[in-house]
Order: structure tokens, then sequence, then C-alpha cells
């Protein structure tokens, strides 16, 4: 079954604003009621609310009107789309949820750090593993990324120390320093553990006696390339063909149960590789 673009990019928005609201939760239901400053534009909007008490989205909307047009100089019309459409939708959860959360769901501060960070950084992995994004420094990330293959974690926290520092001339705390450095090294692991598991990938050998309806299945099905190789038993004398796969590892159920179907006595060696670049995944970087 061929995918549709439709329903593809349908699918892709809503994993999004599901991201987008995630996000959006973490900020106002832990960080911003307990007084800690995170990194990004969203943290630096937060100062910007507890100096001033302006709205956070509108802020965060605002600055972030420069860094787009940024993003799409460097990465393109669709990811420009995607990222306005991210900016927007933020935006709107951050004023609306802002609204009704004026308390901390939990009362411990490094509670709150903790689950404020996984909750930020989570998300923004989500949405930077369907090519969108949160706005702010991680449209910086994504444009350093797309040259160089440094961490999109390690990048944002980086250009977040200044921003988490700055808090000092609003509050004179250091402990307010200190649980905005735990909610971002919280938030860059995070990222890294959605992004590592999206892009993960799997190398697959397959021995079976219909490798010729295996590999059009797969080819069709999934849209996967497929490598045959000539090989022969030792035991049995006998030539087989040996099929190749490399699939992300969320995809490799689907080869799994199109190889049952074919051939139930298949023989399947599955290993993880440390990365795959070219066509249908990650772009060679120097």
């Amino acid at each position: 079954m061929t995918k549709h673009p439709f329903w593809d990019g349908l699918k892709s928005y809503t994993i999004i604003t599901l991201g987008l609201f995630i996000n959006a939760l973490a900020w106002t239901a832990f960080i911003i009621p307990s007084e800690i400053v995170g990194g990004g534009i969203t943290g630096l909007s937060v100062l910007i609310f507890y100096a001033t008490g302006f709205p956070v989205g509108i802020t965060f909307f605002a600055i972030n009107i420069v860094l787009i047009i940024m993003g799409i100089k460097n990465l393109g019309l669709s990811f420009g789309i995607r990222t306005i459409y991210g900016t927007i939708v933020l935006s709107v959860f951050l004023g609306i949820l802002q609204q009704f959360i004026t308390e901390p769901v939990v009362s411990d501060k490094f509670m709150a750090a903790i689950i404020g960070g996984i909750l930020g950084g989570g998300s923004v992995g989500l949405v930077f593993s369907q090519g969108g994004s949160t706005g702010g420094t991680d449209i910086i990330a994504m444009i350093i990324n797309k040259y160089r293959n440094i961490s999109h974690g390690k990048l944002i926290m980086s250009m977040d120390v200044f921003i988490i520092s700055s808090s000092w001339f609003l509050f004179q705390s250091i402990e307010v320093m200190v649980y905005g450095v735990v909610v971002m090294g919280v938030a860059s692991y995070a990222i890294d553990m959605v992004l590592m598991g999206h892009r993960q990938s799997v190398q697959m050998f397959i021995f079976s006696k219909k490798p010729d309806l295996i590999a059009e299945q797969i080819a069709n099905e999934i849209g996967r390339g497929v490598t045959l190789i000539n090989g022969k038993g030792w035991y049995s004398k006998a030539d087989t063909t040996i099929l190749m796969v490399v699939v992300r590892r969320y995809e490799n159920n689907r080869v799994f149960r199109t190889i049952k179907t074919i051939d139930p006595d298949a023989f399947i060696s599955i290993s993880k590789v440390m990365g795959v670049y070219g066509q249908g995944f990650d772009p060679i970087r120097y």
C-alpha cells in the first residue's frame, strides 16, 4: 500500500501539535509557577513575565518572528511553514494554559524542575522528529545541525546558559539559577533520548524460501530498499538468497509482520547500527 502524502502530513502535524501542548504544559504547570527560569526564547519570555507581568505567549511569539525568517532562509520554506505553525500553536497553548494554571502542580521545586525538564525536553524531541520546531534557540540548533552532526541537546543547552545566568539580575538567587540548570540538563537529555529512539536504525538479514515476495512487500508496503545477496548453506549445500534490509527501529515490527505473513519459517538476524546516512535516512555531514 502506497503512503498518501496527505495522511503522512496530517499524522506529522498531529504529533507536532501534541508535542507543543506537552511543552506548554511543562512550562505553565511546573516551571513558570515554581519561579524557575529555563532556557530558550521561552525562558527569556518567562524572565520578561517575572519582571513586567507581560504574558509569556505574546512575548514568545514576537521574539520568534526574526528567528523564523532565519529558519526559512537556511532550512527552506517547508521548515518555515512548520515553524510558523509551531510558534503560533505554542504561543496559543502558553497563553491559554497560563490563564488557568496559577499554582505549581507539585510543591517541591526540585521535583517541578525534573518533571518540567522531562516533559519540556521530550516534547521538543517529539517536534524535532517530525521536522518541526518550537521556535527560539531550537531554530538555531536545527540550522547548525543541518551542516554539522552535533547533538541538538548540547547545542540548545550551550545557547541557554546565558539566558539562565541572566536570571541573577532579576532574582539575585543562585538557587534559581541552579534549578534552571537542572531543567536544561534534564531537558537536553530527554531531547537526545527521543531523537535517538526515532532515528535509531537496525540491519536485518532474512533467510527465506520466498525472498522475492518478501522483498516486494518490504519495498512496496514499507518503502525501504532491499539488497539481495547470493549465498550457500554449508550444511545443506543449497544455494540461497539472503535479503539485507536497513530500517528505522520503529519499522522493524512491520517487517516482522510482513515476513511472518509470507514465510513463517523464515530465519531472521537483526542488529543495531551506529548510524545510517543516505537516501531515506540521515543526510551525510562532514
